[in-house]
Order: structure tokens, then sequence, then C-alpha cells
């Protein structure tokens, strides 16, 4: 992990600053973009292990620089934080449906930004050993191709919805309250953000309609289980 390349992009120079400071203190390399259109210009040429993505940003804003991102071919599947200027649950959920990874809200605390940096990296480690094939009713995940089927049929899914649904199966008829499915899936204990669990679940539901035998229950005031 230490040695790997974070993009912060950012157009406040001290927020980037302070960023750097803390994650090359852990020994990674930082490099950064004050405009989402160089954003994009460097993760072309070579893409990053992980990219902090403010979202208010000139020229192209972060919202454009992620949807660019999730809908190209250079680096469809990489690691996106997303920083919010102001405590608005509607940047967030915006951030989280383009396909971000995860989202903080300035000021940050840098230490829970160098945190959530590792755990998100040392989950798409984990996401890229060979596993065997998930069968669920007829719902079928293989994390080796990173591929979800029904009855035969693809689901398209986007990479944290899918590493929701497999955490789910791995632990199908259980029910898992939404702290757990953020330090499984997420990586990190970090309780009042459970909205992130909520939005992806909402649009795990609807892809996963076509289903006869498979769907993901609410155990109000616990949590949630995937059952067949």
């Amino acid at each position: 992990m230490a040695g790997e390349t974070i993009l912060v992009v950012d157009d406040e120079t001290h927020i980037v600053e302070l960023a750097r400071m803390y994650l090359e203190q852990e020994g990674f390399r930082v490099q950064s973009a004050n405009d989402g259109a160089r954003a994009l210009e460097m993760i072309a040429r070579q893409p990053p292990a992980l990219m902090v993505l403010d979202l208010m940003l000139p020229e192209v804003d972060g919202w454009e620089v992620c949807r660019s991102v999730r809908g190209g071919k250079v680096a469809p599947d990489l690691p996106i934080i997303m920083l919010t200027a102001r405590d608005d649950d509607v940047d967030k959920i915006v951030g989280l449906e383009l396909g971000a990874d995860d989202y903080m809200t300035k000021p940050f605390n840098p230490r829970e930004l160098v945190a959530r940096v590792k755990a998100i990296l040392r989950r798409t480690r984990r996401a890229a050993r060979p596993q065997a094939p998930v069968h669920v009713g007829d719902l079928t995940i293989d994390p080796a191709r990173h591929e979800v089927t029904i009855a035969g049929q693809p689901v398209e899914l986007r990479p944290k919805e899918f590493d929701l649904l497999l955490t789910l199966a791995e632990h199908r008829g259980l029910v898992l309250s939404r702290e757990q499915l953020l330090n499984l899936v997420w990586g990190y204990d970090f309780y009042g953000e459970t909205r992130t669990v909520d939005v992806h679940i909402a649009h795990l539901r609807k892809k996963l309609a076509g289903s006869s035998s498979v769907e993901i229950e609410t155990v109000l005031g616990v949590g949630y289980k995937l059952v067949a």
C-alpha cells in the first residue's frame, strides 16, 4: 500500500497541502490537480491508486469528473473519495449515485482521510483476489470476474454496489446493521454516516427486482439481510 499514488483534486491549496502532508507521512505518493480537466488528463496518462475529489471545481466539476471516470475505459474502477463543501445530503447522494466510493464533508480530519484511503485500498486489494462464485437462489455473484447474474441474465452493478451485495450474500440470512456494513464494505467503523448504506441498498433493490427468489429485507431497528 505504501508508495501507491493518490491524486488529490481540489482548487483550495491548503486542502491539497494538508492532505499531502498526512498521506506522505504514511508513505503514499501524492499528485494534485486544481481543476477537473487537469485531473482527467492525469488519469488518462497514468491512473492513480485512488482519487480524492472535491465536488466544487473550476472548468469541470467533481460530478462530471466522476461521471467521466466511471463511464470511461481508462480507469472505470478507480476508487474515489468525494469531498463536499457542506453537509448536504443531496450532494452526497448524487456523488454516490455517480459511483463515488465514499465521501467526506469539509473541513475534515486529515487522519480520518488517511484511514479511509487505507481502508478503500485494502478492500480493493481483497477484491482483486480470486474467489469462488457465490450462489443464492437464482442469484450468482462471481468475485473473480466481478459479475452478477440473475437466472443467467447479467446485472450491471457499480463497484460499491457489488461489494455490498457480495457481503450480504456471504452473510445470507443474517442481519447486518448499517454500522457493520460500513465496516465490512467501506472498511471503517464510522458511525453517523449510515445514509451511505441506505442509498446503496435502495439501488441494489432496484437492480435485484428481476429475481424471483432473492430480496434484501429490512429488519426495523436492526439492519438488512439477504434472503432466498
